[in-house]
């Protein structure tokens, strides 16, 4: 990619910690010279109060023009519209993909050397929403009932988009984990389609099977069974926060959401509205966000340099937030990043 070439982006600050997160990221990705061009946009919370939604029509047009977004953490209003702006952006753009990183980045923690990715399923499962009370006699909600829905294609999509990225990156395992022991339609097609998928590459990936329950239990005893995941919609949504846990929190921790025809690249954590204004937020998980932004555009180089300058400045230990052990705020600890990639 030309030194001068730049690609359009979306930029979406966010909501309580998110502007301040986002400015510390920005500064960064100057300094490294990132590619982004970027269409400042709002959601959630700043755009319900500015303009009445919060997730005004110029934001999901930008969305379609660039392709390509960075999102701070969003505040979804109670009681108005969506049950989440960021579950309504995966369904509009069909951001089927969820990939979750969980590495370690700050040592002496429980394991060591942590390094797993979650894939996902990103729009199936019990997530659809499809759910009503049933009124028995006086109590209008004395039954409630809920539909998960799978089909074969979203199965396959995101099996073979988990393989190919196994490839891509140089994993060398994909355990598939499922619940059809028990749930032997909803999980049963699932893990029968990514079963059909892993056949065409089981002679470059490992792969295995386990039920969603005892995978939980692996996990926190040992970690470095595991070297990628797959998974269904709400399965992967409990694991991977799970995983954060494994490495220090969400706070360490970026997503992102793939589509055919979109990327949204986030920081996964709340907006954390009792420490919005103060200055003291950690942005590292949009930072790695951002490094996985610049991955999926081609700038590996330089997304390796940003994951190098944040464990550097991690392992020096003198310009920390309080999360991670420190008193540094947010805008000192964006300069330090900024010298170690100096």
């Amino acid at each position: 990619m030309s030194a001068n070439k730049k690609i359009p982006a979306t930029l979406i600050r966010g909501d309580g910690i998110g502007p301040e997160i986002s400015a510390a990221a920005i500064a960064i990705l100057d300094a490294l010279d990132a590619p982004f061009d970027w269409d400042e946009q709002q959601a959630g919370m700043a755009a319900f109060d500015a303009l009445g939604t919060p997730l005004p029509e110029a934001t999901l047009d930008s969305i379609r023009k660039t392709r390509l977004a960075l999102k701070g953490p969003l505040t979804t209003p109670v009681g108005e519209g969506f049950r989440s702006i960021s579950v309504e952006l995966r369904k509009l753009f069909k951001l089927y993909a969820n990939v979750r990183p969980a590495r370690t980045y700050v040592p002496g923690g429980r394991f060591e050397d942590v390094d797993i990715v979650l894939i996902r399923e990103n729009t199936e499962g019990l997530y659809v929403g499809v759910e009503h009370f049933i009124p028995i006699d006086d109590d209008p909600h004395a039954v409630a009932e809920a539909s998960g829905i799978i089909t074969r294609s979203g199965s396959r999509r995101i099996a073979e988009y988990a393989f190919e990225y196994a490839i891509a990156h140089g994993r060398r395992k994909i355990t598939i984990v499922h619940k059809a022991n028990i749930l032997k339609c909803l999980s049963g097609l699932f893990l029968e389609t990514a079963n059909q998928v892993a056949e065409k590459y089981r002679d470059r990936i490992e792969v295995e099977t386990r039920i969603v329950d005892a995978c939980a239990m692996h996990l926190v005893q040992d970690p470095s069974q595991f070297d990628m995941i797959l998974t269904t919609n709400m399965f992967g949504d409990i694991l991977s926060d799970l995983m954060a846990g494994l490495v220090g929190g969400l706070g360490l921790t970026p997503g992102a959401n793939i589509g055919k025809d979109a990327a949204i690249f986030e920081a996964v954590h709340g907006s954390a509205p009792d420490i919005a204004g103060q200055g003291i937020a950690n942005p590292t998980a949009l930072l790695l966000a951002a490094a996985m932004m610049l991955d999926h555009v081609g700038e590996n180089g330089k997304a390796t340099r940003l994951r190098d300058a944040i464990q550097a400045t991690i392992n020096d230990g003198g310009c920390l937030t309080g999360d991670l052990g420190g008193k540094a705020g947010t805008d000192e600890y964006a300069q330090a990043v900024i010298a170690q990639l100096a």
